[in-house]
């Protein structure tokens, strides 16, 4: 297991393999961000979102929480939003989940769990309202892969619900939102194909908050 002092000397290898190629690279990096990606993630130590996507440091705005929520009452994950579309103007939302998530399983079991019960509540909703699907599901592992494949879903959708979202996709046609999920047995990331477009139209008929959506 690495030690506290080596991972001062890991970051000295890191700095001189990045000037190695670019000289200027950290003075560049130091001058701005301009991500195109907003990506919302499990705070699992085994997903690192950078790396699973193939990108650099200044390519992805990272927001990480237990399990994943996109909680319109966590003012943490609201400013994040917020500050991405409206600041960094990013193209694209990417709600994250990994199988075999910790968040997700322990939301499965009829125990309290103290302080953890009010946040792991989001996802025994996202169970009550997928009941009848996941109890058809035999097999426990399965079950409990769906179950995060849902609450993925469900998430994109507290996404594309916010005003600043809504806005900025009918004036500059983005971001988009997406939903994935990592495999933690091999290392791909699955692409729910979330409808963003469809699921837009359809949640503006009650959560419209630009004025331009869904008229009643």
């Amino acid at each position: 297991m690495t030690t506290y002092e080596q991972i001062f000397e890991n970051n000295r290898k890191w700095v001189a393999s990045k000037t190695a190629t670019d000289a200027e690279f950290f003075e560049k990096l130091a001058q701005e961000q301009k991500p195109d990606y907003l990506y919302i993630g499990c705070s699992d130590s085994r997903v690192p979102a950078n790396e699973i996507m193939g990108l650099d440091a200044g390519e992805v705005f990272v927001h990480r929480n237990i399990a994943n929520l996109v909680n319109n009452i966590d003012l943490n994950i609201m400013s994040v939003i917020n500050y991405a579309v409206r600041q960094l103007e990013v193209k694209h939302i990417i709600v994250c989940g990994h199988y075999n998530c910790g968040g997700v399983k322990a939301a499965m079991q009829p125990e309290d769990l103290g302080l953890l019960n009010p946040w792991l509540r989001n996802i025994r909703d996202v169970y009550r309202l997928h009941m009848d699907e996941l109890n058809n599901i035999k097999d426990i592992n399965e079950r409990y892969g769906r179950l995060v494949e849902l609450n993925v879903q469900e998430q994109c959708l507290n996404v594309i619900k916010t005003a600043v979202v809504q806005q900025s996709y009918i004036n500059k046609g983005y971001p988009t939102v997406h939903g994935w999920v990592y495999d933690l047995h091999n290392g791909l990331l699955v692409d729910l194909k979330i409808d963003f477009e469809g699921l837009l139209h359809e949640i503006q008929k009650i959560y419209d908050l630009t004025g331009k959506g869904m008229q009643f």
